[in-house]
């Protein structure tokens, strides 16, 4: 009954979508060009990796409110590890992921190990670690970047981003995992019901350490894209974008709660976020005009899945 409500949660969505798509089509002759398609998909892949990840701990019933203070975090460290520490840029680029990583592992620690809440452990750790990419930047920003590297932000593979290859890529596999996998399913019966998981022998600290990890991975991998794709660092990359990523979460069917939601709803609603944000901008309309759009959009989605839940139980 869950999974039935969930599908029609994200027909619902596509559906949304695709009149979304056509009015703001109506509306400016630029929107629906490949061009600018594509353009959204390179702009939309920091927060989609995050939001991927997010999925994962937000079905536990968890959040993770730090992932933009790790991409800001390791962002200026690729250019300090490159720029001040002379490491090769790929060597830079692979230590500030571990670092990002790691902070991830240090999130999951405080919540499993101190059972810190993660509203408040991530919260703590937001403050922490954007001073600390602040810190280590002293409002200095680090460009100059080899050419080669902007192929990761700037350029295309077979006519499409090459970052959102990486995006559909880590989508495709995270869809499977979390869909098809026994990894998966622990997943849902974490956030369903963590206490009875215990109780069945499933490692629930486990399972959320590994989430709050990878969350700290993404978020780390989307600071190197992004770094390449702005041409630059800066400590405050970032801010903001967890919120962008729990909405697209949010949106996508994934129960605050737990227990619930999929990569497929995750991205749907991302694609509808992005599609909003551009179109309307396009479309002449100022920014605050865009965000009370938005908040309208996912408050009838809320609406819309509450109701096909209780009719999915109903029967």
């Amino acid at each position: 009954m869950a999974l039935r409500s969930l599908i029609r949660h994200e027909t619902f969505l596509a559906l949304l979508l695709v009149i979304v798509l056509f009015v703001l089509s109506q509306q400016s002759d630029r929107f629906f060009t490949v061009g600018n398609l594509l353009n959204q998909g390179r702009l939309m892949t920091e927060v989609g990796l995050i939001a991927i990840a997010m999925t994962f701990v937000i079905a536990t019933g968890g959040i993770d409110l730090s992932v933009g203070s790790i991409l800001g975090l390791s962002a200026i460290l690729t250019g300090v590890f490159w720029q001040n520490a002379g490491l090769p840029l790929p060597f830079a680029a692979a230590g500030a992921i571990a670092v990002g990583t790691l902070a991830g592992f240090a999130n999951g620690v405080i919540i499993t190990r101190f059972r810190v809440p993660p509203l408040i452990a991530t919260l703590a750790t937001l403050a922490l670690y954007r001073g600390l990419a602040e810190g280590i930047s002293q409002a200095r920003s680090v460009r100059g970047y080899p050419e080669w590297f902007y192929l990761l932000g700037q350029r295309d593979v077979l006519g499409v981003p090459t970052q959102l290859w990486i995006l559909i890529l880590a989508a495709v596999v995270a869809s499977i995992i979390l869909a098809y996998t026994t990894w998966g399913r622990t997943v849902y019966a974490v956030g369903s019901n963590e206490v009875a998981s215990r109780f069945s022998g499933l490692a629930v600290e486990k399972t959320k350490l590994a989430l709050y990890t990878a969350s700290g991975f993404a978020a780390s991998v989307a600071a190197v894209i992004f770094v390449s794709r702005v041409s630059t660092t800066r400590s405050d990359m970032g801010s903001g974008i967890e919120l962008d990523a729990i909405t697209a979460v949010v949106l996508g069917g994934t129960s605050i709660f737990g227990g619930r939601g999929t990569i497929v709803g995750t991205m749907i609603g991302l694609c509808l976020i992005q599609a909003l944000k551009n179109g309307l901008s396009l479309a002449g309309v100022k920014g605050d005009g865009t965000i009370m759009l938005i908040g309208a959009v996912l408050i009838l989605a809320i609406l819309a899945s509450n109701l096909f839940e209780r009719s999915g139980t109903r029967t």
